[in-house]
């Protein structure tokens, strides 16, 4: 029954639409604006740094700022140079710090142990956001002092720069992605408005969904980066939907039938695969619900509205556009991109890739499988850490400098805080200072212990001598909670956390690696079920979600060697770091899988379609694939070059999603779907299935099978 409504849905949208073309459009128009125009009139609610606790040290954060510990916002000049001449400069740039806006206090200028660098730290008030005073002053003591090298960093500074650099980065890609899916549109329909409409819509939704997450993120707040995410998903998916809406039509169009006949078989078999593809995007993304923290959540809400927008968009309005624009939609032809699309469409390259797969599909799924697997092995020794200082931007002027701080004085380098409230709190974290320097791997910090007002809660400040990467920051930080911190502060009953970037990166990891298997798990039974659902085979489902797992193994292979082992460092230009930022893999996986499924979906539902008529399971794979060939190309095409783009920017996150991405379907969409998917379903026969056949000639319309050609009742 759930798979008939699927198939009535598409069907009876694409109806009133092709009924009421203008109102059809008319309303899609009004909803997108009005919708955009939230976006104006809600502000968004981003997440504040209290949605980003976790675990242990979640627990000392929420202790700090209960107890009012929590430390100002600090920005550090680090001056090097002459060391006659550096201290003066130090001073005068103190001075001059100290009457800056928004400057509450100046620690004296320190030197680093072999005197060749000083530090002058600048405590901020509370709610400063804007380190412009500070940087002018920065600026004017370097430029009277020539002879040496003054740089300022610090949290405010490297937001900035960071931010920054995202919407550079952000903007270059969606720059250049526009203007390749028009491009690659165009070879695909070889006509303007036919590669104009996939476009349009799919602008129309990732509109729409800004607004209406605007209003969202009052419920749930937003992570700063969703909007590159609905920008991301909104053009992947509108785009694709609409590529299979129309290349349907315009196939059905070329066989000789009316615009409204042609119309309706695209909802009965198009609409119906972009509905399924749609379900399975969002499931798969709602697995990242599961991990329960704000990032993951923020990011599925807005892929998931955007996908919902996308499918509206594509069963109602788009087949209403069809119908007014009817042969229209073929004009202007570009004559050159005419002709290469018709011989694109013919299958040619499909057909002679199919030809040895469907002979021998014994060989060719076990050659296939041989080649995934061994992309996919060394995923067995990733490794998985949080972004720090090593995976941002060397030519981030603040980043460098930042280095350099941490290198030149350790204290401001990788650190931990112990926070201990109750009566003796800062008596038993002093000891365990001691303790903790003695026993453990940590050294002191001046000025490290601090009591709130009240005397009920303190703070002990630790350093570390290694980077936050080194597993040794983590074996110590686990050393600290399970040996040395129980001793000392269990025993005379006060309730104690261990906090600080270190500590929270750790916890962070920790709790990804526990959801992982879960999300996996979940994202792979929805596809099953999806699947199994929509296509009545239990076979066909179980097919489905191993190549889903494929692909997500390739992807995860791809991760280790490029960017844990450093191939193709020199290509992609960056340095490599020694492990995978601890979101990307799991943010790849929902993704991978959800997009993968748009033309997974199409090229099944097509081989079911031709079965249902009558042709054995090994002939509707060949030509269901070839048939569908094109679609599926340039389906692929979109969203690897999208992708590709992301593997040229500069921040390593981007780079990371963009590789591999970008790879996975490019793999996905040729040596899965063209050799694995017909390799399997050949052997499998009519066994696939399993446990309803599609209905012969003189049935009734069975999941994407159109059984009987459409009898249309004439619309004014």
């Amino acid at each position: 029954m759930a798979a008939d409504l699927i198939t009535r849905i598409p069907q009876r949208a694409a109806r009133w639409s092709a009924e009421h073309p203008w109102r059809a459009i008319l309303t899609w128009f009004v909803l997108v604006a009005a919708a955009t125009s939230l976006a104006v009139l809600v502000p968004t609610h981003e997440a504040e740094p209290a949605d980003y606790r976790i675990g242990d040290s979640g627990h000392a954060d929420a202790m700090a700022e209960q107890a009012g510990l929590t430390g100002p916002d600090t920005e550090l000049v680090l001056l090097s140079g002459d060391a006659a001449t550096v201290p003066d400069a130090a001073r005068q740039l103190a001075r001059q710090m100290s009457r800056a806006e928004g400057v509450t206090d100046v620690a004296p200028p320190a030197w680093n142990d072999d005197r060749t660098a000083m530090l002058v730290s600048v405590s901020l008030a509370d709610g400063a956001d804007d380190v412009g005073p500070l940087a002018d002053v920065t600026g004017a003591v370097a430029a009277e002092h020539p002879d040496l090298t003054i740089r300022q960093t610090g949290g405010l500074s490297l937001d900035e720069a960071i931010n920054d650099q995202v919407a550079d980065d952000l903007a270059s890609a969606e720059g250049i992605s526009l203007p390749v899916t028009l491009v690659l549109m165009l070879l695909a329909f070889g006509a303007l408005i036919a590669a104009g409409i996939p476009v349009l819509l799919a602008l129309g939704s990732v509109a729409a969904t800004m607004g209406i997450s605007a209003v969202v993120s009052h419920l749930v707040p937003a992570e700063p980066t969703v909007g590159s995410m609905i920008v991301l998903i909104g053009m992947a998916v509108g785009v694709d939907y609409s590529l299979f809406y129309l290349k349907r039509e315009r196939e059905e169009r070329a066989r000789g039938r009316s615009t409204l006949d042609a119309v309706e078989i695209a909802a009965q078999t198009s609409g119906h695969s972009i509905l399924v593809s749609g379900f399975a995007v969002a499931a798969s993304m709602a697995g990242l619900f599961l991990v329960d923290f704000v990032t993951f959540t923020s990011l599925a809400l807005g892929a998931i509205i955007v996908v919902a927008v996308a499918v509206v968009g594509s069963i109602t309005v788009l087949p209403a556009l069809l119908v007014k624009l009817g042969r229209w939609v073929d004009r202007p032809r570009v004559p050159l991109l005419w002709r290469l699309n018709r011989r694109i469409g013919a299958g040619g390259i499909s057909r002679r890739i199919l030809a040895p797969v469907v002979r021998r599909p014994g060989i060719a799924l076990a050659g296939s499988v041989a080649a995934a697997v061994a992309l996919a092995v060394p995923a067995l020794g990733m490794t998985m850490h949080a972004a720090t200082l090593e995976t941002l931007p060397a030519e981030i002027p603040a980043v460098q400098t930042m280095r350099d701080v941490a290198a030149e004085f350790p204290g401001e380098g990788t650190t931990v805080t112990v926070l201990a409230r109750g009566a003796g709190s800062a008596k038993a974290l002093d000891a365990l200072a001691s303790r903790a320097s003695d026993e453990g791997d940590f050294t002191e910090v001046p000025d490290g212990l601090a009591t709130a007002e009240d005397g009920s809660t303190s703070s002990l400040t630790l350093a570390l001598p290694w980077p936050d990467s080194d597993k040794r920051t983590n074996h110590a930080i686990t050393d600290l909670r399970e040996r040395l911190a129980p001793a000392g502060l269990d025993a005379v009953g006060l309730e104690w956390a261990v906090g600080g970037d270190a500590a929270s990166n750790l916890d962070f990891d920790e709790h990804l690696s526990a959801w992982m298997p879960v999300v996996i798990g979940f994202v792979l039974l929805l596809t099953l079920v999806t699947m199994g659902v929509a296509f009545r085979s239990v076979p066909l489902a179980l097919v489905s979600t191993a190549l889903n797992l494929v692909s997500v193994g390739v992807a995860f292979g791809v991760l280790t060697l490029v960017f844990q082992h450093g191939w193709l460092e020199g290509l992609l230009g960056f340095t490599s770091p020694g492990f995978v930022i601890d979101w990307i893999p799991l943010f790849v996986l929902v993704v991978l899988v959800g997009l993968s499924m748009d033309y997974h979906v199409f090229v099944t539902g097509r081989i079911r379609e031709l079965v249902g008529r009558g042709l054995p399971t090994r002939l509707a794979v060949e030509r269901g694939i070839r048939d569908s060939a094109s679609v599926v190309t340039s389906a692929a095409a979109v969203m690897v070059s999208v992708f590709a783009i992301f593997a040229t920017l500069s921040m390593l996150e981007m780079k990371m999603m963009g590789v591999a991405l970008s790879v996975a379907i490019l793999i996905d969409a040729t040596i899965i779907r063209l050799v694995m998917l017909p390799a399997a379903l050949v052997l499998l026969g009519a066994r696939v299935w399993w446990p309803s056949r599609p209905v012969r000639p003189g049935g009734a319309v069975v999941g994407t099978v159109v059984e009987h050609e459409p009898e249309l009742t004439p619309v004014a």
